[in-house]
């Protein structure tokens, strides 16, 4: 950060860290590198983002395994937040068999009454998720080549204040 905002040459950085410069310039390109793999690859429309939202929605409603193997990329990562206040992952939850894993045991419970509705979170399409008809937090996506690569599932009461009602965006 201190080259690329503030344009703090090497040999400086390097002697504020006790580094050789060779090695600040090493760190950089490592850390430029690793923040532009975490970037999208693409921009996803809105109708290829709501018909993968779709495919997943059936998959989990109807607690079909294979359909939701096959709108998962095999790198699909699942991230939660119960805030204390739910049960969530601890840690991601890698992999597309074991998203599956964690879907298929944990919806299983439920059967019946897990039902999920369309919803929109910061203009992307997202989820809103019932359990036994109440609300349970709301479920957003990351779509790569047509495949879910992430899915983001907060529980967080606290989070979820305003997920069901539009907040005004004034300008002052």
């Amino acid at each position: 950060m201190l080259r690329e905002v503030f344009a703090i040459g090497y040999d400086e950085i390097a002697a504020a860290v006790d580094k050789s410069p060779a090695a600040v310039r090493q760190i950089a390109h490592r850390a430029r590198r690793h923040v532009d793999a975490r970037r999208p690859r693409q921009v996803v429309s809105p109708d290829e983002g709501q018909a993968v939202l779709d495919s997943f929605r059936r998959a989990v409603e109807t607690g079909d395994p294979q359909v939701l193997f096959d709108v998962l990329a095999p790198e699909a990562v699942l991230m939660s937040d119960g805030g204390g206040f739910k049960h969530a992952a601890l840690r991601p939850v890698t992999g597309a068999e074991r998203v599956v894993r964690m879907f298929a045991g944990g919806i299983g419970r439920f059967e019946g009454t897990f039902t999920t509705e369309p919803t929109l979170v910061n203009g992307h399409p997202a989820l809103l998720v019932h359990m036994g008809g109440e609300s349970d937090g709301v479920m957003a996506i990351s779509v790569e080549d047509g495949l879910i690569t992430g899915l983001y599932y907060v529980r967080n009461p606290e989070k979820l204040s305003r997920v069901t009602s539009a907040t005004p965006l004034t300008l002052r």
